[in-house]
């Protein structure tokens, strides 16, 4: 074969070179296109997220997973103290009927601990009398543990000094409430008192 015939064979590399550049092209047109899809949704939301704010609508916050955030504070260790378990005879008459509860106290910090326990004879005290003014029939429904439970907290700050409103729901009317024929009296705004005892947990609760 001759050097004319081999060379009219071969294909020209121009040929090479434009398909190459085509296909780079193409390549680029949809990378931008995939590109600006995004940019446009991403601006999309963000504008209705926008708008639903400015129209007072809540917008749904991003969850804990998302963020990387805990609710629970690690730092903010609950402070629990237990009681000795009470066995108190109820305010039953039909039938001798008695009490057998466990109390834990949540309080605010350690310090608050040391107080509970030089005032505990006063506090256990209180808090005997209060469950014997109950009947079993007011301690078997979810509403007479919670009402127990607020009557138990306001007996233990009470016993440490503390000026607290007696239980609205716990009685016919909380101490100084007005009688019925008493004219209202104007509501006067008075700064709330944090309490030592936050909360109050039943570890045991048994009535025979």
């Amino acid at each position: 074969m001759s050097a004319a015939a081999a060379a009219v064979d071969a294909p020209p590399p121009k040929d090479k070179k434009k398909k190459l550049i085509l296909i780079i092209a193409i390549a680029a047109v949809l990378l931008a296109s995939a590109g600006g899809t995004a940019v446009v949704l991403m601006k999309k939301k963000a504008n209705a997220e926008a708008e639903a704010e400015e129209a007072g609508e809540e917008v749904a916050p991003k969850s804990a997973a998302a963020t990387g955030k805990s609710k629970v504070d690690p730092k903010a260790v609950p402070v629990f103290v237990p009681l000795e378990p009470f066995t108190v005879n109820l305010a039953d008459r039909d039938a001798e009927r008695y009490a057998q509860i466990g109390i834990t106290l949540e309080i605010d910090d350690a310090k608050t601990g040391d107080q509970i326990k030089a005032y505990l004879p006063a506090i256990r005290n209180n808090i005997l009398m209060a469950i014997a003014d109950r009947t079993a029939a007011d301690l078997m429904g979810r509403d007479g543990k919670a009402r127990l439970a607020a009557r138990v907290r306001y007996e233990t700050v009470r016993a440490m000094g503390y000026e607290v409103a007696e239980p609205a729901s716990d009685g016919e009317a909380g101490e100084g409430a007005p009688k019925a024929d008493a004219p209202p009296k104007k509501k006067r705004s008075k700064p709330e008192v944090a309490l030592p005892v936050k909360a109050v947990h039943f570890s045991n609760f048994i009535i025979q």
